[in-house]
């Protein structure tokens, strides 16, 4: 699905995180809180966040970690009002692009399994079941579903890398 607003999608910063915030409210059951997303955003080395904004307005968010090859979605959500226009998918093909960009060449997430639109937009983009975490989700004793995706694509050479082939 080509999205259907305008999307633009840039680091998260420790500005962003009142609307982050509110977003994470309204979409999860047990919200990170701003000292989590502060962590991630000032002490994971691991961890890259980024929002999306539909005119200047932030509507979403994703993080991911980037551990050697692999990339971990740690966290998605769109505004409420803002579902169903593309910009879940717009943000996680903007991840695939990334992850590949440090160095990963596939993909995990957890998704609950009560999240049927969002498996359905996963499966969508390539991931596909490789098994459950009974309990989970510890605020409703919820299994998730472990999606892969293996194949990010042809990794992109890094900057260092297209010197010496030129």
């Amino acid at each position: 699905m080509k999205s259907l607003v305008n999307v633009t999608i840039e680091k998260m910063t420790p500005e962003d995180l009142d609307r982050v915030l509110e977003i994470e409210q309204l979409s999860y059951p047990t919200p990170w809180s701003r000292r989590a997303f502060l962590s991630e955003l000032t002490e994971n080395s691991y961890a890259h966040y980024f929002v999306a904004r539909v005119g200047g307005e932030i509507v979403g968010y994703f993080g991911m970690w980037i551990i050697l090859e692999e990339a971990h979605i740690t966290n998605i959500a769109v505004h409420p009002s803002f579902r169903r226009q593309g910009i879940g998918e717009s943000m996680l093909r903007f991840a695939f692009e990334k992850a590949k960009d440090l160095g990963a060449t596939r993909m995990t997430l957890e998704v609950r399994v009560s999240n049927i639109p969002a498996q359905t937009l996963y499966r969508k983009l390539g991931f596909e079941d490789r098994g459950i975490r009974r309990g989970y989700y510890t605020d409703t004793n919820e299994d998730a579903i472990i999606m892969w995706k293996d194949d990010l694509g042809p990794r992109k050479p890094k900057q260092e890398q297209v010197k010496w082939m030129m």
